[in-house]
């Protein structure tokens, strides 16, 4: 179902390794061995490893966002491509301190995609982290990581900029969606945690407690909402793996929770839990101006097959 994915991003990844001049080879293509390396999500301006698109040259670079663009759907891609952009108006609004630079990103071949039955690929910098792993002829297209600083950019009362506008619109429409009933059980806290609960782990918690709201008694409208907020970050891949990973959750149990005040512009988190599956939102600066957003496999990311083992071991 997803050969043709994994042929793009084959070739791809084939095509950026052939174009990268030695030393950015050698920091690039990396053994699918390197757990350490492999395993790893870090959306914080950051030490990483890989070879940084600022030290290529016209071909390297185009061939590095030709592999990222595999992996995204066309407006996942704006997304992405609008948060790299941020950096420059972050540095600016920073006073140009930090030095941050939209070619401060990062791509690593892990294994030979053209020999290796396993073998993955990462692009990532500050607020963007996609990893896409191929096992067995299965890709595993989790963890995906999409942030915004600043989230929303405005002049005269009217945005200019808001690259994660719908993540934030449905998850408050769902809290509306689901009455007064359904609200006393999805807000867990009136404060907002710092940050996403799984954070930079390579591993993230498959149970996150409280759940929070359970989606089966939800009315016809509320689920139609879920669905569609759960469909949101699902779409963020092409659309063949987005088709693949609505059918390996379909009819599986969701929990929705949200913490922090209800009112736009101030701190607030939600998240979706299923099998398999975690979804997470923060806004959570002071302002209310600084939004992560990341899907995650639990069981899964990374191409590990923890689920399959679990289910094999575990009565259902």
């Amino acid at each position: 179902m997803d050969d043709s994915v994994r042929r793009q991003m084959r070739d791809a990844a084939a095509t950026l390794i052939a174009a990268l001049p030695g030393p950015a080879r050698e920091l690039a293509a990396l053994p699918f061995t390197a757990e350490a390396d492999r395993r790893w999500i870090e959306y914080r301006p950051r030490p990483r490893p890989g070879a940084c698109v600022a030290d290529l040259d016209r071909a390297a670079r185009k061939a590095a966002h030709r592999l990222l663009a595999t992996a995204l759907s066309p407006h996942a891609y704006a997304q992405a491509m609008t948060i790299v952009a941020l950096e420059e108006v972050l540095d600016r609004q920073e006073g140009w301190r930090r030095g941050r630079h939209s070619d401060d990103y990062w791509v690593t071949v892990f294994g030979d995609p053209g020999r290796d039955d396993q073998w993955s690929w990462r692009f990532e910098g500050h607020h963007l982290s996609v990893t896409m792993t191929i096992r067995d002829d299965q890709v595993f297209p989790t963890p995906v990581f999409l942030g915004a600083n600043p989230a929303r950019v405005g002049y005269a009362g009217r945005t200019i900029s808001r690259p994660l506008a719908p993540e934030e619109d449905l998850g408050r429409a769902l809290l509306e969606a689901v009455g007064p009933t359904g609200r006393r059980a999805a807000i867990i806290s009136d404060e907002a945690p710092d940050d996403i609960h799984s954070g930079t782990s390579p591993v993230a918690d498959a149970r996150i407690e409280p759940l929070g709201m359970n989606a089966s008694g939800l009315g016809p409208t509320a689920r139609a909402t879920l669905d569609q907020l759960v469909a949101l970050y699902l779409d963020r891949l092409p659309a063949e793996l987005a088709a693949a990973e609505a059918a390996r959750i379909g009819g599986g149990e969701l929990h929705f929770a949200w913490q922090g005040p209800t009112r736009p512009g101030q701190r607030h988190y939600y998240r979706i839990q299923g099998d398999d599956l975690l979804i997470e939102y923060d806004n959570t600066s002071d302002d209310g101006n600084h939004a992560h957003t990341v899907l995650r496999r639990p069981y899964s990311d990374f191409g590990d097959d923890v689920l399959a083992a679990h289910r094999a071991a575990t009565a259902h």
